[in-house]
């Protein structure tokens, strides 16, 4: 009888083990927001308060995990703000994740979790910086992501231009805008009123703390040509896999073992090339599968191989990554290229749900810091989406509301070179 019971309790105590284990965060794939009536996915939201969006993601496994998210709000430079939970959500947070879905239909097995915002136990009372972290069974968070809650009480009129500096002519653009009060009266602004601009969800190249370069009555205008400078990029890369044991325009093989694996063609450097239009989302992706009308778990996982020719003009001291809105623009080593002398390319393989996606390739030195331009070039052509935000804390108030946002795209770039130059400064 006692080795019976011996027995039952090492069997209960490896169930418990094998069950109720942590989740290794590299099992974690295909985190994205979603904006209703949008066709396509990101690495952020930017919305009003009471805006609905989706937030998404797949756990690479058979066991349908307890997990939970949560929310917290942020001041201007993504820290904690003093505001207690209460005072900035409408009902709790720590909540269980229970829209999931198992995968059906495919070689890798995942799990799919959705979680609606604001929802019946979750809504936002104050704007501003938010990160949703998902946490597992035993508290410890797995991953997090951030989003922008704003006001409309400002409007902000935004304007691309091209670079006035004769250097960076063909190479850089200029956000322009004009921070217009609505039904909010800004105090003293050149101490309560910050922004951030950045170009296609890549918040962490985002411009900071930009003065107004004047006011004109209570308008405030930021028109500064260096200080508000971004790189213009090159289009995204993009491939697209909903038929995986097809060709397509961009992948030129396929294979099956354990699972699917997709052969892109060969990129190349596009640096000191001519410019190439060639539509994009602008980094982001959609999941998509053929003869499905729930990608979201009928969408298989594929090994993607990535292939880029090696420039003899490249540091081979630098380092050499892919990246989009499907991987939050991370630099890390599963996205970082390993050179092949056998075929002369850099190359790698990464596991992503059957879809639409935009990449790119970076390059960054040995201090870390990002080239950019370095593979794909800097063009002033480049159709790019910039977000302007707005923060206003008033004296005595303890935490940055987000009082508006503008968009700005640069198809509609102005000043389209037609200058002159005096003093070697272009007008």
């Amino acid at each position: 009888m006692k080795k019976k019971f011996i027995l039952l309790a090492v069997l209960h105590l490896s169930l418990k083990f094998t069950f109720s284990q942590s989740i290794d965060p590299d099992l974690v794939k295909s985190i994205y927001f979603q904006k209703q009536n949008e066709n396509k996915f990101s690495n952020i939201f930017v919305g009003t308060i009471n805006e609905s969006f989706l937030f998404s993601f797949d756990i690479l496994s058979g066991f349908e995990q307890d997990l939970y998210y949560s929310i917290e709000h942020c001041d201007f430079d993504w820290e904690k703000s003093q505001l207690l939970k209460s005072e900035y959500l409408n009902g709790f947070d720590d909540v269980k994740i229970d829209n999931i879905s198992s995968s059906f239909n495919t070689y890798q097995i995942y799990t799919h979790y959705k979680i609606n915002l604001p929802n019946s136990d979750t809504s936002f009372k104050k704007s501003g910086n938010y990160i949703i972290k998902i946490l597992d069974e035993y508290g410890e968070e797995l991953f997090r992501r951030k989003f922008i809650l704003y006001e409309n009480l400002v409007s902000v009129q935004t304007e691309i231009k091209r670079s006035r500096d004769i250097e960076f002519i063909n190479e850089k653009q200029v956000v322009n805008f004009e921070i217009n009060p609505l039904n909010i009266q800004l105090n003293n602004p050149n101490n309560t009123v910050k922004v951030k601009v950045f170009k296609n969800n890549e918040l962490n190249y985002s411009i900071d703390n930009i003065k107004p370069q004047y006011k004109k009555g209570r308008h405030l205008i930021y028109k500064q040509d260096k200080e508000l400078s971004f790189w213009g990029g090159n289009e995204y890369l993009f491939f697209e896999n909903k038929f995986v044991r097809n060709t397509s325009i961009n992948i030129k093989g396929y294979d099956l073992d354990d699972i699917y694996s997709n052969f892109l063609f060969e990129d190349f450097f596009r640096k000191n090339k001519k410019y190439t239009y060639n539509p994009d989302i602008n980094g982001g992706f959609l999941f998509n599968v053929n003869n499905s009308s729930n990608p979201d778990f009928e969408a298989d996982y594929v090994n993607i191989h990535f292939y880029l020719q090696k420039s003899e003009a490249f540091d081979p001291e630098n380092k050499i990554y892919v990246v989009g809105d499907f991987n939050n623009h991370e630099i890390s080593e599963q996205y970082l290229m390993q050179y092949n002398s056998r075929n002369n390319l850099f190359e790698l393989v990464i596991k992503l749900k059957q879809g639409f996606y935009n990449y790119k390739y970076i390059a960054v030195d040995q201090d870390k810091k990002v080239i950019h331009g370095e593979i794909g070039g800097n063009f002033d052509e480049t159709e790019n989406e910039y977000n302007v935000i707005v923060y206003y804390r008033n004296y005595g108030e303890r935490y940055y509301r987000v009082v508006g946002v503008g968009k700005g795209l640069s198809q509609f770039i102005t000043n389209w070179k037609k200058f002159i130059i005096f003093n070697n400064i272009l007008w």
